[in-house]
């Protein structure tokens, strides 16, 4: 079993060396891609600052940065929300513009 299983990582690695170097394409089952929102272009279309876009979504400015240099990628409902602001930016921010939090804190 142990020569079955090195084997198999060896075919593996071999494999995986030949995509790296462009000698071959991987399976389209086996690969994942991920579309990465260009957030500073949501932000911008929105009107907002750094600081006025992260009070509106209720997160730091700080990710916001974080966010718009690549270092992080917003997922889960946060990724859903900007999509939306992507879509119809001046609506969806006078949706979250009327949140009862962001009228207190502005």
């Amino acid at each position: 079993m142990k020569d079955e299983l090195f084997n198999d990582l060896l075919t593996s690695a071999k494999e995986m060396v030949s995509i790296e170097k462009g000698y071959k394409e991987p399976a389209k089952e086996d690969s994942h891609s991920y579309d990465l929102l260009d957030v500073k272009a949501i932000r911008e279309a929105a009107g907002k600052n750094r600081d006025e876009f992260a009070l509106i979504l209720g997160i730091s400015a700080e990710t916001i940065k974080s966010w718009e240099t690549k270092r992080r990628n917003p997922t889960g409902p946060t990724q859903k929300l900007l999509r939306l602001i992507q879509i119809n930016p001046e609506k969806m921010i006078n949706v979250l513009e009327e949140d009862t939090d962001f009228k207190q804190q502005a």
